[in-house]
This record gives C-alpha cells, sequence and structure tokens, in this order.
C-alpha cells in the first residue's frame, strides 16, 4: 500500500494510490491535562477556541515543521490507521511526505521518524515545491525552467524547478496564518475588538483579496470587546483586509522578486514564456495572481486543484518512484 502525506502546519492530507485524497483534515490536535489525545483533525478544530480548562487543541506543525514531536506522531498514526481501517491484511504501508525545502537534516529525520513510528514501513521525503509541481502536472524532469509558488498556513515555498531537481528556491515563514494574524490584529488596533482564529480565517475567505475590488465585499465580524468586555458586531469591508494583510503580502512578494533575480538568465526565458505556477490554500486569495502579475511582470496562474497539488505530488511521486527517485530528498 502507497500514501503520501502532505503534512502541512493547517492541514493534512492523505493520498492513497487508486483512490485518490481520501483524507483532507485539519492538523489539530486536542489534548488533555493528563496527556490523553481527545480528538484529532476536524473534531479537534471545532474545539479552537471553545475548550474547557482541562482540555488544549494544539497545532503540532508550526512554520511547516515538527514543533511537537510526540502529538504529531500520534496525528499520524491516527491517519494513517483510519486509511488501513476496514484493510484487513495489509502490510504497513509505503509512505512518503513533503517537507519545505530548506529544513534542517534534524528536521527531517523528526518527520521520517515520526512516519515510521506512526506505523510506516517505509518513509521517504519530498520537498514540497517538487511535490506541489508534480502535482500541478508541471513537466519538472526536462531541460526547461518553471516556477511553482506553494503558499502553505505555515510557509510560503518559491522555486524555480529544472531537470527534476530545485535551482533556487526561497522559504519563506509566511502563509494563511500569517494573513489571519494580520488580520486579528488590525481588528484589534482600529476596533478595539479581540476576534477568534477561526473569525480571522472565515474573514480572509469571505471577503479577503489582494486588489481592490470593483464591488466592495462586506461582512459582519462578531468578536469581544477590549474595553467593555462584551460581545460586539462590526461590518467589516474588503478593503479594510487588503489594507490588513498588506504587510505579510509585501514580504511574500519581496521573496518571489529574489528568487527570479537569482534565476539563471536561461532559465529566467522560459518561466516568461509559460508564467509562474501558484498551488496551497493562500493561492486562492482573490486576486493574488494579478498581484503577482502586476509587480513582476511575468504571467501567474493558479493551478488546477490548488489545495491538493502538494497530496498529489507525494502520491504520484511514490507510484512512479524509480522516475522520480533523484528529486527525493536523501535519506538522513
Amino acid at each position: 500500500m502507497k500514501i503520501g502525506i502532505d503534512l502541512g502546519t493547517a492541514n493534512v492530507l492523505v493520498y492513497v494510490k487508486g483512490r485518490g485524497i481520501v483524507i483532507n483534515e485539519p492538523s489539530v490536535v486536542a489534548v488533555s491535562d493528563d496527556n490523553r489525545i481527545v480528538a484529532v483533525g476536524e473534531d479537534a478544530r471545532e474545539m479552537i477556541g471553545r475548550t474547557p480548562g482541562n482540555i488544549h487543541a494544539i497545532r503540532p506543525m508550526k512554520d511547516g515543521v515538527i514543533a511537537d514531536y510526540v502529538i504529531t506522531e500520534a496525528m499520524l498514526s491516527h491517519f494513517i490507521g483510519k486509511v488501513r481501517k476496514g484493510r484487513v491484511g495489509f502490510s504497513r504501508p509505503d509512505v512518503m511526505i513533503s517537507v519545505p525545502a530548506g529544513v534542517t537534516s534534524v528536521e527531517k529525520r523528526a518527520v521520517r521518524d515520526a512516519a515510521l513510528k506512526a506505523g510506516a514501513k517505509e518513509a521517504y521525503l519530498i520537498e514540497e515545491p517538487l511535490a506541489a509541481a508534480i502535482g500541478a502536472n508541471v513537466p519538472i524532469s526536462g531541460p526547461s525552467g518553471n516556477m511553482i509558488i506553494d503558499i502553505g498556513g505555515g510557509t510560503s515555498e518559491i522555486a524555480v524547478i529544472c531537470l527534476g531537481g530545485i535551482v533556487v528556491f526561497h522559504s519563506l515563514r509566511v502563509g494563511g496564518n500569517r494573513f489571519d494574524d494580520a488580520i486579528t490584529n488590525y481588528v484589534r488596533k482600529k476596533y478595539n475588538l479581540m476576534i477568534g482564529e477561526r473569525t480571522a480565517e472565515e474573514v480572509k475567505m469571505q471577503i479577503g483579496t489582494a486588489l481592490p475590488l470593483e464591488r466592495e465585499l462586506t461582512m459582519e465580524v462578531r468578536g469581544r470587546d477590549l474595553i467593555a468586555g462584551l460581545p460586539r458586531t462590526i461590518p467589516m469591508t474588503s478593503s479594510e483586509v487588503m489594507e490588513a494583510i498588506e504587510p505579510p503580502l509585501q514580504q511574500l512578494v519581496g521573496a518571489i522578486r529574489s528568487v527570479l533575480e537569482q534565476t539563471p538568465p536561461e532559465l529566467s526565458a522560459d518561466i516568461i514564456d509559460k508564467g509562474m505556477v501558484m498551488s496551497g490554500g493562500g493561492s486562492m486569495l482573490r486576486n493574488l495572481d494579478k498581484l503577482l502579475t502586476q509587480v513582476t511582470g511575468v504571467p501567474c496562474h493558479v493551478a488546477e486543484d490548488p489545495l491538493d497539488c502538494v497530496a498529489l505530488g507525494t502520491g504520484l511521486a511514490l507510484e512512479h518512484f524509480d522516475f522520480f527517485k533523484k528529486s527525493l530528498v536523501q535519506q538522513v
């Protein structure tokens, strides 16, 4: 049995050969005071900001790497167990897991060990930009250059890929979560209103935009008034959200520019022809592709299934293992 796992800061996606993506759940684990695991995934996400005192909802992945080893291992074993459930007689699966480009060998070893302890027979690692490119049907093994921008929950990976390997990359610890934080801070400063993590994410998804919209969008935002301490509702517009997320967007633009500056001229010519491909949940922010096209002058488009690209790529890399073998992260 072959399983590809996109072990993200915000979500875990699991791809199984022949069945496609079978699990897409938040990477959240609810733990009680006596270190018992109460819930994993969607059930645990429901508990964020709503738990009684003896239960904590934890995100064991931070900025694309393992922040809490024991809980990550428990989360992986929960998801691997879920995939194997009801399939008696199956041996332990081979697992391919994505890691951010440029993580340290200690971080790589932590991911690999966690997968092996969670029930994998063999664990291979693949760099996220490569997995995203494979999942987005970008022909990575040819002699022509391709640029991929994968904006996840904790990290954004920008890479130029050619001949099955990464030529230039920048791994930026700015992603969807940073946008949510920026919205939370903006609402707190401007309206003295404290809003939760899930509310900020909802605001970003419903009215968030990277460029001004022709028709302004508005939504009601509920939270706790910091002065009176009482619940309050305010109206919020898409231009306010745009203003709030401008700082993290500028960091992203800066990282993309720096990758383009370091790209060899031959590959730059290919990228201008083909454009940049975006994947990951963050790429679904309204008008982000237009903003990047404006500031770089290079056409930019979003991949077909941006959320699933990395998971599909890990699964395909494992299915065609011999073909992609030289592109994988060397065992540590």
